[in-house]
């Protein structure tokens, strides 16, 4: 076993692999950037090496500063984590030319599938079968307009560099697909570099099942299963689970035969994940479920199959570069009930899902299940990284079980001030299709509006609050809301909102929500069902401007790139007013309702502060009076 281990990685996954390194005795070493200098994995580690400036492309993802670190520190391996340089194959080259061992697979195995037409000929080639589509050199607009008509529509339009979703567009007729093919090439050029694309036949009810798969360098291969991420937002895994819903054994043995073929055709060492697309729309069947690309890395998802297989893939990760023959054999392997994941972002589902940054003032996921972090209370939510800050994981006897087990966990998560999803992924679990597994890629997209939280208290939300505010002040640190008061009726408090003050009375015949808050001079916050709720007290006087009131301020830290509009325009409801960008995504801002741009300070190319003024907009009907009076 190897006895040193720099991790070049950041935030939950780091943390995730300290625990393993430190159960069996190997010594850690943490690199961090300007932004991570106290964060948890830093804390954690035996040893911590700076790398460079915030944004990761100055830090995370150079190599050559993490090669360094190695050095300077006496580390024996480097583990890639996920994300960053997980995936390429010059840093795993690298590594190795440094005399370092590389904690994943071999360099010619990333790059074998690394681009996802090369990689779909040589699954072909072994046996794997493969979604029907146009995989050729001939790129020009004619040719492959000819084979998305050969292929039949709709079609996928995919690049074939690159993932999350980018460089892809579904087209329906084919006198969208040229319009289409252009943008899907530009984005492609821009986001990887390479504008090659590839034509995939559209599956009309699609899930995503993907095996986790594990090889050695003395030949063994074994798959641990397989799981389903078919709950997506914007080809974004959101939820996870293992074993897939509905999969028979026949259909089981088909797809992870095929994942095991897949990884011994690039002699494949280490942890991969072989991805596959499953026409769902007659239940799962062997000959409907075709390979779409491999993860040559860990999965973020990994832990609901550790959960049922009863194994530590990061453990097994270090024996196997470390030289060993794999842990197990594959009859040695078996499924133990079922376990689901969800991913905790830190953004803002009321708000188009916007990330959100800054501190954790207030941040309790609770003591149930397992919580995959890589922030405490006090931490930042930095604006340079992903948003994910935590995963929760369940499992149970029976997937009913696991499901009313992570709701649960997610109806005590407490975090405030930054905004998270919890609600979002609490009603995900609720929802009757997904307990019934009717599910597949399209399962959120078609239900978005029913699954996002209302972002205003009801009125027995109003009631916590008040029970919050006037609990009794020695409670005061951890003021618990799901009790019932014994006051008279007519006690009660004044809070109020952005849309005002209510005197808020406490009745006893009336419930209130079973619910967590907590209190300081200013406000009250009470959490319901993952969603946290903020009511200001009035005895710190009224609340402030809402952002009804026509102003569009910044969300998060971020650059403005492009401002869309000028002083005086009339705009429409969602009409994009100017982009941010900010945590490697860009986020348009819309016009609230139907009006005119009364004032713009942004300018493109302009760094912006959160909450800083952007635009004003006077609404229409504030227009057409004449004694309306300005906007505050």
């Amino acid at each position: 076993m190897i006895t040193s281990l720099l991790i070049a990685n950041r935030g939950e996954i780091a943390c995730r692999i300290m625990r393993t390194a430190r159960r069996v005795g190997v010594r850690t070493v943490a690199v961090y950037s300007d932004a991570d200098a106290r964060a948890l994995h830093v804390r954690m580690a035996d040893e911590a090496i700076h790398i460079g400036p915030s944004p990761a492309v100055e830090s995370y993802l150079r190599g050559e500063k993490i090669i360094a670190a190695a050095r300077e520190s006496g580390a024996e391996a480097i583990h890639p984590g996920y994300g960053f340089l997980s995936e390429n194959a010059d840093f795993a080259q690298a590594v190795l030319d440094a005399g370092l061992v590389w904690v994943g697979p071999k360099p010619d195995s990333i790059r074998a599938m690394g681009l996802k037409d090369a990689a779909k000929t040589l699954m072909a080639n072994a046996g794997v079968p493969v979604t029907p589509g146009y995989l050729g050199d001939d790129q020009s607009p004619e040719r492959l307009a000819c084979e998305a008509d050969a292929i039949g529509y709709p079609v996928l339009i995919k690049a074939v560099a690159g993932g999350g979703g980018k460089g892809m567009r579904k087209v329906d007729r084919a006198e969208d697909f040229e319009d289409s093919l252009e943008s899907c090439q530009r984005e492609a050029a821009s986001s990887f570099g390479n504008p090659i694309v590839l034509l995939e036949k559209w599956i009309e009810s699609p899930r995503h099942i993907e095996v986790q798969v594990f090889g050695d360098a003395h030949g063994n291969v074994v798959h641990l299963f397989e799981r389903d991420c078919s709950l997506q937002r914007r080809h974004q895994k959101v939820i996870e689970e293992a074993p897939a819903p509905g999969m028979d054994e026949a259909t089981r043995d088909a797809v992870c035969g095929a994942a095991v073929r897949a990884a011994q055709a690039v002699n494949y060492e280490g942890a991969g994940t072989v991805e596959f697309i499953a026409d769902a729309s007659d239940g799962l069947k062997p000959d409907r479920i075709w390979f779409m690309e491999m993860n040559t890395r860990l999965q973020v998802e990994h832990p609901v199959t550790e959960e049922i297989t009863g194994q530590d893939l990061v453990e097994w990760q270090l024996r196997v570069a470390s030289g060993e023959k794999l842990p197990r054999r594959q009859d040695e392997l078996t499924i133990t009930g079922h376990a689901i994941e969800a991913r905790l972002y830190a953004e803002d589902p009321a708000k188009g899902f916007l990330p959100s940054v800054g501190r954790l003032e207030h941040f309790d996921l609770g003591d149930e299940g397992r919580i995959e972090t890589g922030v405490e209370e006090g931490d930042d939510i930095s604006p340079y990284y992903d948003p994910m800050i935590a995963k929760l994981i369940a499992a149970a006897d029976t997937r009913d079980e696991a499901i009313a087990a992570l709701a649960d966990i997610l109806d005590e998560i407490e975090v405030w001030p930054v905004r998270t999803n919890a609600g979002f992924l609490f009603n995900c679990l609720l929802d009757e299709d997904f307990g019934a597994a009717r599910l597949d890629t399209g399962f959120i997209g078609r239900q978005l509006d029913e699954l996002i939280p209302d972002p205003e208290p009801d009125d027995m939300i109003w009631r916590a609050a008040a029970a919050v505010a006037t609990a009794a002040d020695e409670e005061s640190e951890a003021l618990p809301a799901g009790f019932r008061l014994n006051a008279p009726s007519r006690s009660g408090a004044s809070i109020g909102r952005a849309g005002g003050f209510r005197a808020v009375a406490l009745d006893d015949d009336l419930p209130l929500a079973v619910a967590s808050g907590f209190r300081d001079d200013e406000r009250v916050v009470v959490f319901y069902e993952g969603q946290a709720y903020e009511f200001q007290r009035a005895a710190r006087g009224s609340v402030g401007t809402a952002a009804g009131d026509g102003a569009i301020l910044a969300p998060m830290p971020g650059k403005v790139t492009s401002v869309e509009v000028a002083p005086g325009d009339s705009v429409t409801k969602g009409q994009r007013l100017l982009t941010l960008e900010a945590m490697k995504m860009e986020h348009g801002l819309t016009a609230p309702f139907d009006g005119t741009v009364a004032e713009l300070s942004a300018t493109a190319g302009a760094q912006v502060a959160v909450d800083s003024l952007l635009a004003r907009i006077v609404p229409a009907k504030a227009q057409s009076e004449p004694n309306a009076p300005e906007p505050r």
